[in-house]
């Protein structure tokens, strides 16, 4: 039996990249990357999002953080964005048949702001044209002349009112009241109150019939007064609208003439000035003011806000289509809100308080937002679906939609959103998406997966290198030379896990390129070599690995118990990698298998006491079909038999400790030792076939670590499945005693393999008469299993037996 065939060399344990690899003598001297590296998928599948323009093509970006989603999008999207051309403008303005309907009027690019401007200053030079024309000479000679017309006839009025008054024995008096009858005595002058009341009662009759006539006629005079007044007024009117007329109509031509092409806008600016000649009151003075101390005295703001121009997008900025990136997606952002102000305690509002969100300045262009910022806020998804499915957007607080207010009485006309979203977010939001919302399904139909690795070529190590320059010129870094290159590399396929693969976690790269950086700067380095790299990763351990060493310590002092020397029955090293953040290690634990005769079967301990998950429980649960295959063809499997971890006080998950758990199971049915210096990983099907495990590394180096602590004997190594050998890639440390044959790694792709090497004998192969040779490990299992079956086979079998004759007698009756 030879089991150095399993061994592995130290040129298996890691793939390294030599300096000389690279031609250059830093990497100042080479172009900085431009894209992203290893998303050949992912950027075929988002050039064809962008290429098609059919409804309900929106792109999801699925990926972990740090593969390059957003850098790829902002690229892609930016060269995509300069072929197309600039969208329209939009604003909002006053709706004078609806104040509470503002219009929404669409503009080329770049005239939205044009247009603003050439209203506000046609609106404040016919405002000052009006104000000037009502304080003119002009105005007020024919205002005065309709005036006093007014007042002749009211002085007509009131003598033909005196004259009949007087033949009645009345006179009128006028006063700040109105006006009143007063009698009169024979000799024309007043009657007092005493003569008055001296009158007989026929005379005051009299008196009282005569005053009432008088009153009819004074009620007369009134009305004759009112009609006049309103001529009068009817005629200022008149002549304060042609006025205004003959000075707005020519300001308005002039607008009117350079927008006529634009029907929106003309009947937009022909309501306007109809509704300045309508309320040219608002510009005339009163009688006791003059024009200028009105406008003084009232709020400018108040009375040209209905005249202005709300633009919400102005693209006269841009050179192409816009690519908006929103970083904080709330409702009011997005969608755009209805803003309010506060005159004398009330809130109010109107079409200027009207404020444009995202998806307003990304129309016509591209809005790119993360998932995870959207969907918890609900009413933000909802709007969002909303907006693709109808292909508008309307304006309208949160407030409203939820119910819990009724101050906003604006209802803004929608504005049309040609517009292709980008959400990037990681796939398990996709995944539940697709699955719990068929709107999304029908809004989102292209996703362009990003990998977390790409095969380790010589064109992505080359770029692995341009990837540094990139970093290097972009935040003024001191350039790496080709040795803190090759070191980067190498730590790409230790973040990959794969000899034959990099890591295109670019997050994770860029903060070993910051950190080598900064060492280099302390140590006010020309470039940055090899040896700050690897003080920037052994730096980067150290600040995580406070839990490992105290673990470490509680090896060392025997708090928890490890074994790495001597040989013991049913009892081995397997391996666990306990996760902190971003920060994972391996460390030993001890599983013990203790067998005896019985019935149970297998008892995974950890599974009765709940601290088993489900796929841990599995890979114990497969140790019985394995058994049951092996050793019970030709008789009943009798075994009883535990299982633990020991000193595992919280949850355990995944089956990589399986095969560590068989073979402390066939040690003890064997009552043969383990060495214990040899630690294991490595899950077991039903065939007895070792699969492939993860975090190999971190578990190799954290029994390495308690083996050097205790002293390195060269017995000492780890068994791992012959499948982990293309993702080995362990420190130098580790090689090194490899190679001085001071630490041992064995690859092995059947059970049988491991027990050779852990226990020293051939585990032997069965024969066709059934059995297996005598003085291997399995044979010396199958002699304790028949043992124990013998034992108890008496019993069983008359008892099978008895029911069977049983069985057999209760058929023939019934025959």
């Amino acid at each position: 039996m030879d089991i150095s065939q399993y061994r592995l060399g130290s040129k298996d344990l890691a793939q390294k990249c030599r300096p000389s690899f690279f031609k250059f003598n830093s990497t100042a001297d080479i172009e900085p990357l431009k894209g992203i590296i290893g998303q050949e998928r992912a950027e075929r599948s988002l050039g064809f999002g962008l290429d098609i323009d059919n409804e309900g093509y929106n792109i999801y970006l699925a990926g972990y953080f740090g593969t390059g989603k957003t850098t790829l999008a902002r690229e892609m999207l930016d060269k995509k964005a300069r072929k197309k051309s600039i969208p329209s403008d939009w604003c909002y303005v006053n709706n004078f048949r609806n104040l509470e309907a503002p219009r929404a009027i669409r503009l080329p690019a770049g005239m939205g702001l044009e247009f603003k401007k050439d209203v506000s200053m046609n609106m404040d030079e016919v405002l000052k044209h009006i104000v000037k024309a009502f304080e003119s000479e002009e105005f007020e000679f024919k205002k005065t002349e309709f005036l006093n017309q007014l007042i002749e006839e009211t002085n007509q009025i009131y003598l033909h009112l005196e004259e009949e008054a007087r033949l009645h024995g009345f006179t009128i008096s006028r006063n700040q009241n109105g006006v009143s009858s007063i009698p009169l005595k024979s000799d024309g002058t007043n009657l007092s109150q005493d003569e008055y009341m001296a009158l007989s009662e026929d005379e005051k009759t009299e008196l009282m019939k005569k005053s009432s006539l008088v009153q009819e006629k004074i009620n007369e005079a009134f009305r004759q007064y009112k009609d006049v007044e309103k001529k009068a007024k009817e005629k200022i009117k008149e002549l304060e609208l042609e006025t205004a007329r003959l000075v707005a109509v020519p300001d308005f031509s002039g607008l009117l003439a350079k927008y006529a092409r634009y029907p929106e806008i003309l009947s937009y600016l022909q309501e306007m000035q109809q509704d300045v000649l309508d309320n040219v009151d608002m510009f005339r003075a009163s009688e006791e003011e003059t024009p200028l101390s009105i406008l003084r005295r009232m709020d400018k703001r108040t009375i040209f806000r209905r005249y202005q121009v709300n633009l919400i997008t102005d693209n006269s900025a841009l050179k192409h289509a816009p690519v908006i990136f929103e970083t904080n997606p709330s409702y009011s952002n997005l969608f755009g809100q209805i803003e309010f102000e506060s005159e004398f305690g009330v809130l109010t509002t109107d079409f200027s308080r009207i404020k444009a969100g995202s998806v307003h300045k990304a129309n016509g262009g591209y809005l790119v937002m993360h998932v995870y910022d959207i969907i918890k806020n609900f009413y933000v998804w909802d709007k969002l679906k909303r907006v693709l499915k109808n292909r508008e957007i309307v304006v309208e607080s949160l407030s409203k939609i939820m119910g819990l207010g009724n101050s906003e009485t604006l209802q803004p006309e929608a504005v049309p959103v040609d517009i292709k979203v980008v959400l990037i977010g990681e796939p398990l939001y996709y995944y539940l998406l697709y699955a719990y919302d068929e709107e999304f399904q029908k809004l989102f139909k292209i996703r362009a997966d990003f990998d977390v690795d790409m095969k380790r070529t010589r064109r992505h190590i080359k770029e692995y290198a341009h990837f540094i320059s990139s970093i290097c010129a972009s935040r003024n870094l001191v350039h790496f030379d080709p040795a803190a290159a090759a070191r980067l590399v190498d730590y790409g396929s230790r973040l990959a896990d794969d000899q034959d693969k990099l890591s295109s976690m670019f997050d994770k790269l860029a903060e070993i390129i910051y950190e080598a950086n900064c060492w280099a700067v302390k140590e006010k380095a020309a470039l940055v070599g090899g040896e700050h790299v690897s003080r920037a990763i052994e730096e980067k351990k150290y600040r995580s690995g406070m839990i490992e060493e105290k673990l470490q310590a509680y090896i060392d002092k025997g708090t928890i118990m490890i074994n790495v020397s001597g040989n013991r029955i049913g009892e081995l090293n397997g391996l666990a990698v306990f996760a902190m953040g971003d920060y994972q290690f391996g460390k030993p634990v001890r599983i013990t298998a203790k067998t005896f005769m019985g019935e149970k079967g297998l008892v995974n301990i950890e599974r009765e006491i709940h601290l088993s998950g489900s796929i841990h429980s599995k890979g114990v649960l497969t140790l019985n079909g394995y058994l049951g295959a092996q050793y019970a063809q030709d008789k009943p499997l009798s075994l009883s038999a535990s299982l633990t971890i020991e000193q595992s006080y919280s949850g355990i998950e995944g089956d990589s400790a399986s095969s560590a758990e068989l073979y402390a199971l066939l040690s003890s049915l064997a009552d043969v030792p383990l060495q214990q210096g040899i630690a294991v990983t490595g899950s077991v099907n039903q065939n007895g076939e070792i699969q492939a495990v993860g975090g190999v590394n971190q578990k190799i180096e954290g029994f390495f670590q308690v083996c050097k602590e205790h002293g390195l004997t060269g017995q000492q190594g780890v068994v791992i499945p012959r499948q982990n050998v293309s993702n080995l890639m362990l420190d130098e440390e580790i090689v090194i005693a490899v190679k001085e044959k001071k630490f041992n790694v064995w690859a092995v792709e059947h059970v049988d393999e491991g027990l050779e090497i852990l226990t020293g004998l051939p585990a032997g192969k069965i024969k066709e008469t059934g059995d297996f040779p005598p003085g291997s490990l399995h044979y010396l299992v199958a002699q304790k299993l028949s043992k124990w079956s013998l034992k108890r086979g008496p019993v069983y079998g008359a008892g099978l037996g008895s029911m069977s004759r049983k069985s057999d007698f209760r058929k023939r009756g019934r025959r």
